[in-house]
C-alpha cells in the first residue's frame, strides 16, 4: 500500500454518540459504510481507492470504537443516516459517492432520501429490504425468532437461524467454530448490539421509492456474483424492479470487497461507477 492508504483517524460528537472514522487518500469524497460491519473489513478496498479519492470509513454508532451515551438504546435507520450525513459534512465537500454494504446499504438509501444534497452516486450493495418481498411477514417472524434465540443465550442457534433466513449456506461445523468458542469481548459486544438493537430496525425498513427517484442521486444497485438465490439477492432485485433499473454484479459474495474475498476486482468494478478511471 502507498502512504495514501494509511488512514488518519478522528472522532465526531453527534447526538447520543461519538463516532469513530478513518480517512484515506485525496480527491473526490467516497464513503464506504456497513451495519453492523465496522470500518476494518473495508480497509483493503479503501486502500485501493485512496490513490484517487478521499475515502471515508466509519464504525456505526454502538459498534467497535463508536460509543453510545446509552448502550441500551436501539438505533433507527434514520439515525444511522443522520450520523453519516454529519460525517460527510465534517470530512469534506460533497456531493459524495457512497457504497453501502448490507445494513449499510440501507443506511445509504436512507441518506439519499433524507439528504440528497450530500450524495452523487449511491451504490447500495445487497440491502436486506425484507419488507419488499411477498413473504415479508414470514421474515418479520424469522427476525423475532432469531432475536429470541439470541436472548436465550444460544448464540450459535441465533446465527444458524440468521443464515437460514438469509439463505446463506455455511460449511458443516463452521458456525460452531466461528461463534461457539472463546471469543474477543468486543466481537461479542458488537454481536449483541446487532441482534438486540439494530437488526429489527434494519430489516423492517421500507424505502420510499418516490423519494429515491426525486433525490437525483445516481442509484446503482449492487449484487455479488456469488450471491444468487440468497435473500439479499432477491431484495436488491425487488428494489431494482420498483426503480426500473438493472442491478450491477460485483465480484464475490455478500462481502466481496473484504480482504478474504476479492477487493482488487471489486475496486476495479466500482471505480468507473463512482467516477474513477
Amino acid at each position: 500500500m502507498t502512504d495514501a492508504a494509511t488512514p488518519s483517524t478522528g472522532r465526531l460528537k453527534v447526538p447520543g454518540a461519538e463516532l469513530y472514522y478513518e480517512v484515506r487518500g485525496q480527491g473526490p469524497l467516497v464513503a464506504l459504510v456497513g451495519s453492523p460491519m465496522n470500518a476494518e473489513p473495508f480497509a483493503a478496498l479503501a486502500g485501493l481507492l485512496a490513490d484517487g479519492f478521499t475515502v471515508l470509513t466509519t464504525d456505526p454508532r454502538g459498534i467497535r470504537h463508536s460509543v453510545l451515551e446509552d448502550p441500551e438504546e436501539a438505533t433507527t435507520v434514520e439515525t444511522r443516516a443522520d450520523d453519516l450525513a454529519r460525517l460527510l459534512e465534517h470530512v469534506g465537500s460533497g456531493p459524495a459517492a457512497v457504497l453501502g454494504s448490507s445494513g449499510g446499504a440501507i443506511t445509504a438509501l436512507a441518506l439519499a432520501q433524507a439528504r440528497p444534497d450530500l450524495v452523487g452516486t449511491v451504490v447500495p450493495h445487497e440491502p436486506p429490504l425484507n419488507e419488499l418481498l411477498d413473504e415479508r411477514e414470514e421474515h418479520r417472524a424469522a427476525t423475532e425468532r432469531m432475536v429470541g434465540i439470541y436472548r436465550s443465550g444460544d448464540v450459535v442457534g441465533a446465527w444458524s437461524a440468521f443464515m437460514e433466513s438469509a439463505n446463506i449456506q455455511m460449511p458443516e461445523g463452521a458456525l460452531e467454530q466461528m461463534f461457539g468458542g472463546e471469543r474477543d469481548p468486543q466481537d461479542v459486544a458488537d454481536e449483541r448490539r446487532f441482534f438486540l438493537y439494530d437488526l429489527p430496525a434494519t430489516t423492517g425498513w421500507l424505502p420510499d421509492t418516490e423519494a429515491l427517484r426525486a433525490s437525483g442521486a445516481d442509484l446503482v444497485l449492487g449484487i455479488g456474483e456469488d450471491s444468487a438465490g440468497e435473500l439479499c439477492d432477491r431484495t436488491t432485485r425487488a428494489l431494482a424492479e420498483l426503480l426500473g433499473t438493472e442491478p450491477v454484479l460485483f465480484p464475490g459474495g455478500h462481502t466481496g470487497f473484504a480482504t478474504d474475498e476479492a477487493p482488487e476486482a471489486f475496486a476495479a468494478r466500482l471505480r468507473p461507477i463512482i467516477g474513477g478511471a
